[in-house]
């Protein structure tokens, strides 16, 4: 709940023209903007979008598309408190809460793959994206191989995060954004 990585995000910024955003611990409207007038491009609601929909709701009057939402999903349902606990919100009621406040980009982490190098759930994208064509969908968690990205991006995901596999060289980046620009 603060910003105690406020100095190393100034950095970020200064040293980069890359499209940046920001998540964890943006529990206010003070916090996201503070963040948002550093020059971060979009700040991610994850708790606090599960626990405060009305804050969520204030934040997108107030700063529109700069504002996506953290769905982490344990076991098809959305987890909190940094992935400790699963709520009663089920991926796609939770999805359909957030468009209806009207956020238009939604970051969707499936945790049983993020960081197992064994592939990305395709079923969980293609779902979400036939059921929210209209929404920015990103997927997170699990994007390990060139197979990955490309299954993704034949579905129309919005995005898709590489993490661990970019550290350890599984995915090329270049060719990544080279496959995803076709």
């Amino acid at each position: 709940g603060t910003t105690s990585n406020l100095p190393v995000i100034e950095k970020i910024l200064s040293r980069t023209n890359l499209f940046t955003e920001v998540g964890g611990g943006i529990r206010d409207l003070q916090t996201a903007e503070k963040y948002l007038t550093l020059g971060v491009d979009r700040v991610i609601l994850g708790t606090a979008a599960v626990e405060n929909p009305a804050f969520v709701q204030e934040a997108v009057a107030a700063y529109g598309d700069k504002i996506a939402v953290g769905v982490d999903l344990k076991d098809g349902y959305v987890a909190v408190k940094g992935w400790t606990e699963k709520s009663n919100l089920d991926a796609v009621t939770f999805c359909r809460d957030m468009r209806g406040l009207g956020v238009k980009t939604l970051i969707v982490t499936d945790i049983s793959k993020d960081g197992a190098m064994q592939g990305t759930n395709h079923d969980l994208y293609r779902k979400l994206q036939a059921k929210f064509p209209d929404l920015q969908i990103v997927a997170s968690g699990g994007v390990s191989s060139m197979e990955d990205v490309t299954r993704l991006a034949d579905t129309g995901l919005y995005g898709a995060i590489i993490g661990k596999a970019y550290y350890i060289g599984a995915i090329d980046l270049k060719e990544a954004c080279e496959v995803v620009q076709k």
